[in-house]
């Protein structure tokens, strides 16, 4: 197993070096095609975190689109056979053994695990389909920084949210849309998508689901550019619900009220915005 390093910060550095996409741009299982015939991509990274989850893995690890050079499966202490089902599906896997515990502490050590330049964020109960990839990369190499999933706009959707997490969705949703000035349609959404180098821009601190509202005020706060890509929530497959409904949209609505408090000139500021596809020299070595 590998062991856990510490969360990234300004330690990598960039240059931006710019792939122009034409109107022939065309995101396939495995290649981007540039107006000048040549085959390009970035390397992309999935972050999964995992809590006994081996039952769904056999839906999820296979359906992983080739384009995905790398998938960090990060484990939180399962006593079924989940590292085993996912070195058996995928032995190129990475395996992290998470020590702490929660959602929040799970992405925070997989981000750090990442060697490419996007990064996304899936479910390991089955709940977001990795076949949607292509559709968050593609947003990313139209010059945004972060792509953020959502279930109401055109094209996405849920056939598992009930309605009481319907309705705590909808209320915190329209209150960060009034602290923060945005246009939000989804807000407690784990299906994102981002360049590496927003990394340097956001510092994560929270252990909970609560993770993803945090990811998405601090990109809004540090000034990257953020679009919502429709997707489509699909039931849990296998297994129980990790999420308490009232509980963790208590612990949302603090996220937000801290941000709300918080100074936006307490975040750096980032280090490139709308770069289509940066060049990145990686202090880590590729594997």
């Amino acid at each position: 197993m590998e062991e856990q390093r510490p969360f990234p910060g300004n330690h990598r550095s960039f240059d931006a070096a710019q792939l122009a996409i034409g109107s022939s741009e065309v995101i396939g299982a495995t290649t981007l095609h540039s107006s000048n015939g040549e085959r390009k991509y970035p390397r992309i990274s999935v972050v999964i975190p995992t809590h006994n989850e081996a039952q769904n893995l056999y839906h999820i690890l296979p359906r992983i689109p080739s384009l995905v050079s790398e998938i960090v499966l990060v484990d939180g202490h399962s006593t079924d056979d989940t590292i085993e089902v996912a070195k058996r599906l995928l032995p190129v896997i990475r395996i992290i053994e998470q020590i702490g515990k929660g959602k929040g502490d799970a992405v925070r050590i997989g981000f750090a695990a990442c060697t490419g330049d996007i990064i996304v964020m899936l479910d390991g109960d089955g709940s977001t389909d990795p076949q949607e990839i292509p559709r968050f990369v593609k947003a990313l190499l139209k010059g945004n920084d972060f792509a953020k999933g959502s279930r109401f706009i055109k094209g996405g959707g849920s056939t598992d949210i009930t309605p009481p997490r319907l309705l705590g969705n909808y209320a915190l949703c329209k209150l960060v849309n009034l602290l923060f000035c945005r246009r939000f349609s989804d807000l407690c959404y784990g299906y994102n998508a981002f360049w590496w180098y927003c990394l340097d821009s956001i510092d994560l601190d929270c252990d909970g689901f609560e993770v993803e509202t945090q990811i998405s005020l601090r990109m809004h706060k540090a000034h990257l550019r953020i679009v919502e890509v429709p997707s489509m929530e699909h039931p849990r497959m296998y297994g129980q619900s990790h999420l308490r409904t009232f509980r963790d949209g208590w612990r949302v609505l603090k996220t937000i009220m801290k941000e709300r408090r918080q100074s936006v000139s307490s975040f750096p500021q980032p280090h490139h915005l709308g770069v289509p596809y940066s060049a990145v020299k990686h202090s880590l070595t590729h594997e």
